[in-house]
């Protein structure tokens, strides 16, 4: 009766962590009879401990769900020497971890998997839940437990490298000296500009470009695809639902509600089958009555006399009833209740009770007039979802049993539309653009036999069959097509070119102790000034600050000089003339906190991962 009532009871349950415990012992109480005998084949062996092929499965299962859409695109045998290499590290771990004598307790392992959300409903753990889950992730109830122990010591030594890590004020001067370093510089930009403006770019040259580049001038293989649309969202226009309706749909939820009443009730219970008979339990419940009658605490009274030890620890509360969860002879004991009054003696099959109402929730139901519109819309929504999916069958059987679009745009009245020309990444429509879109275009089923695709469904409410206009195989582009492309290509380059020599030259003449400010006029450039730059600095070219940051520090008075090509083709040459130094003390404390937290975390990684190469290099390892 105990059990019974708290089963049913989830404001007992989330309130008693002994609830917990129990459901742990029932999920773990026994191994499982199949778990004994999923052994299979030896892929590897670490240190003489062996991995199966059955963990290697699991680990490359989990390393593709991890991976999630992208796995198609990676060769299987790959993955499959990535999940056995993470299989022999965690192993290696582990018998790191036993050996430095860490273990992790029942205790541990029983709080993890009850604090575990895929296990819970309603925020409360729930052992058929748990054991479910477990078994879809492939494994019994103690093969999880001792993964999960598993992970948790080699966590706990993960942790213990992390946490022997330490920074001292020096590592931190150091650093700050880099990170608030700031550098004095001016530069020269030189820009593409119409250098080449007259110069005629030579047909053999754009003939040797096209010639020897021909990926560049290669199409892609393309295809064009009739299709048709099936859009839930169109229905809506075919759906009218009348007042009868309506009213018919508030009067049933009405009632539904206003049955829907919920009790939260506590009780003291005495046991039947003890050396008391029912008579003798029914007569001091109704002296604890009087009791309770006279003023006295009922909570007080429960954890005195409830047989009901757990509950009792809670003034007796035993939760919330809807008029189902509770034994019938208390269900029709509160319905009789006011909040706050105590029943008189009531006999279940489990024994005698004083029930107590606690909280008592009438449901109220609004007027017509305030749901109507919601109703209407609900009763909408349901006749255009039964049509859709309706047609959505229809859709789907048609492209099979067919071999082109017309019976669907007979039978559905959908309209056959026609794509442009994509490539197997998508076109740019939102029909062309979706994956699965392009993926059943270039299949074999619609690229080779010209069949119907199957039914594509977009999304939750628009779904679609496509059927092969056009192939275009890849092919070279012609020449002529092409020809003025690369001629403004060549161009470019060759802007490029002269840009950078340009460059060149006045960086060389610097170099040589001459004035360059004539030439500088002449081709209508300046000096560009900066003072205090630091690394991270946004107001000055990324790709600039970057690139005199790389450059040595002066030494003496004479500046160092470099120059370099940027991304746009432009040309900078810079001269870079002090470098200053950062301080500690000029580091603001949150900033000095996170650049220590960073630096702790770098050191424990690196202490870890040396760990991990020391037990590589000195384990015995077999099968990779």
């Amino acid at each position: 009766m105990l059990q019974t009532i708290r089963d049913n009871s989830q404001g007992v349950i989330a309130k008693i962590i002994i609830g917990f415990i129990i459901g742990i012992f029932a999920l773990f109480g026994a191994e499982s009879i199949i778990g004994g005998f999923l052994g299979g084949n030896n892929v590897a062996s670490v240190n003489g401990e062996d991995i199966t092929e059955q963990e290697l499965a699991l680990s490359l299962q989990n390393l593709m769900a991890q991976m999630g859409a992208n796995v198609q695109d990676f060769d299987e045998e790959l993955l499959r020497e990535i999940a056995l290499g993470q299989l022999v590290e965690d192993r290696l771990l582990m018998q790191a971890a036993q050996n430095s004598g860490m273990t992790i307790s029942d205790d541990s392992l029983d709080r993890q998997i009850v604090r575990t959300p895929q296990f819970q409903l309603g925020g409360v753990f729930d052992a058929d839940l748990a054991r479910r889950t477990m078994g879809a992730q492939g494994f019994s109830p103690q093969a999880y437990r001792a993964s999960l122990a598993e992970q948790m010591m080699m966590s706990q030594l993960a942790n213990a490298y992390a946490s022997s890590s330490f920074v001292t004020d020096k590592d931190i001067e150091r650093l700050a000296a880099l990170e608030l370093q700031s550098r004095d510089f001016r530069y020269l930009s030189v820009p593409l500009a119409n250098r080449t403006l007259g110069e005629a770019i030579a047909e053999e040259d754009i003939r040797a470009y096209y010639d020897n580049n021909p990926a560049e001038f290669t199409a892609p293989e393309q295809v064009s695809v009739n299709y048709v649309v099936l859009d839930k969202d169109r229905i809506f226009d075919e759906v009218a639902v009348d007042d009868a309706r309506v009213r018919a749909q508030y009067e049933e939820e009405r009632e539904a509600a206003i049955a829907n009443v919920e009790r939260r009730a506590s009780h003291i219970l005495w046991e039947l089958g003890g050396d008391a008979s029912e008579e003798e339990l029914l007569a001091l419940a109704a002296e604890v009555k009087a009791r309770l009658d006279a003023g006295e605490d009922f909570g007080e009274l429960a954890r005195e006399y409830s047989d009901d030890t757990v509950s009792a620890e809670d003034d007796g509360d035993i939760g919330y009833t809807d008029g189902s969860v509770f034994p019938d002879a208390l269900e029709q004991a509160l319905v009789t209740l006011d909040v706050g009054q105590v029943s008189d003696p009531v006999v279940s099959e489990f024994g005698v009770h004083l029930v107590r109402l606690t909280e008592y929730d009438a449901q109220e139901y609004p007027e017509f007039e305030e749901v109507a519109e919601r109703i209407e819309r609900d009763l909408n929504a349901a006749e255009v979802d039964e049509l859709y999916f309706s047609r959505l069958e229809t859709m789907a059987n048609l492209a099979f049993e067919t071999f082109d679009l017309q019976a669907i745009n007979e039978e559905l009245g959908l309209e056959i539309q026609q794509s442009a020309f994509f490539g197997r990444d998508g076109g740019s429509t939102d029909i062309t653009s979706d994956q699965q879109v392009a993926e059943a275009a270039f299949s074999d089923d619609v690229l080779v036999e010209e069949l119907n695709s199957e039914l594509i469904e977009l999304s939750d409410t628009r779904a679609v069959v496509i059927h092969l206009r056009e192939h275009r195989p890849e092919a070279l582009m012609p020449f002529a097509e092409v020809r003025s492309e690369i001629a403004v290509t060549l161009r470019g380059e060759r802007e490029r070119q002269m840009a950078r020599e340009l460059g060149e030259r006045l960086l060389a003449a610097l170099e040589a102790g001459e004035d360059i400010s004539e030439q500088v006029a002449a081709d209508s450039l300046s000096w560009n000034e900066h003072d205090d730059v630091r690394r991270n600095q946004s107001n000055v070219n990324t790709e600039i600050v970057r690139n005199v940051f790389q450059m040595p520090a002066p030494q003496g008075a004479d500046p160092v000089r470099r120059g370099f090509s940027l991304n746009n083709g432009a040309y900078v040459l810079v001269e870079l003339q002090a470098v200053e130094e950062g301080s500690a003390a000029d580091m603001p404390e949150e900033q000095r906190q996170q650049l220590m937290t960073a630096l702790v975390e770098n050191q424990g990684r690196t202490s870890f991962d040396a760990l991990l190469r020391n037990l590589q290099q000195e384990a015995d390892i077999s099968g990779l």
